[in-house]
C-alpha cells in the first residue's frame, strides 16, 4: 500500500512538472521552438488571430502589468501598456462591431496561467515563462485575407513581417 501511494506521489509530482514548464499550440498539433509557451496555427491559409479584451474604463497601470494587450472602447485603440504607460498600437478605429459589454458580475476568478503555478500579474490569460515566448498567430496580408477582422484582433503578417493589429476600421502595422 506505501509502494502504490509513493508511485502515485512521484507520478502527480512528474504531472505537475511537466505543467509548470507546459508548452501550448492552438490549431496544430507541435508547437515551433523549445523557447516557445503558446503557439498557433501557423498554416498559410491560416485566417484567425487574437481577439485582445475590449474594456471600459482603461484599467489604472497600478492594477495591470506591463506588457498587456488589450482594445480600448473609449477611444476605439488597441493599446500596450509599456513602462507603465498605455501605448497606442492603432488609430482611432470603429467599435460597432463589438459586442455589447453586459457583464455586470464582479471577476472573483478565471484566470489562467500557462508556464507557472501562480503569477502576480493580472489578467485573464497570463504567459510566465523567463525563458519562453508567444508566437502570434501567422496571417498572410490580414487586409485581404480576413473576411470579417473583429476589432481588437491582433496577428503577425507574414508578409509584410509585421504586428498587425485591426482597430474596427483599418489595420496598422507595427515593425
Amino acid at each position: 500500500m506505501i509502494l502504490e501511494i509513493k508511485k502515485i506521489t512521484a507520478l502527480a509530482f512528474i504531472i505537475s512538472a511537466e505543467l509548470v514548464s507546459a508548452q501550448v499550440a492552438i490549431g496544430k498539433q507541435t508547437i515551433n521552438g523549445t523557447q516557445t509557451i503558446l503557439d498557433f496555427d501557423d498554416n498559410a491559409t491560416n485566417t484567425k488571430g487574437i481577439i485582445l479584451s475590449a474594456v471600459t474604463p482603461l484599467p489604472t497601470s497600478a492594477s495591470t502589468s506591463n506588457g498587456t494587450f488589450l482594445f480600448d472602447r473609449t477611444d476605439n485603440k488597441v493599446k500596450v501598456l509599456e513602462n507603465n504607460t498605455w501605448k497606442s498600437l492603432s488609430d482611432s478605429g470603429n467599435s460597432a462591431a463589438l459586442a455589447p459589454n453586459n457583464n455586470t458580475s464582479a471577476e472573483t476568478a478565471g484566470k489562467v496561467i500557462i508556464g507557472a503555478n501562480t503569477s502576480a500579474a493580472n489578467g485573464i490569460l497570463v504567459l510566465e515563462a523567463n525563458n519562453k515566448a508567444m508566437i502570434l498567430p501567422k496571417i498572410s496580408n490580414p487586409h485581404l485575407t480576413v473576411p470579417n477582422p473583429y476589432p481588437g484582433m491582433i496577428c503577425y503578417d507574414t508578409s509584410s513581417k509585421s504586428l498587425a493589429v485591426f482597430d474596427g476600421s483599418k489595420w496598422n502595422y507595427w515593425k
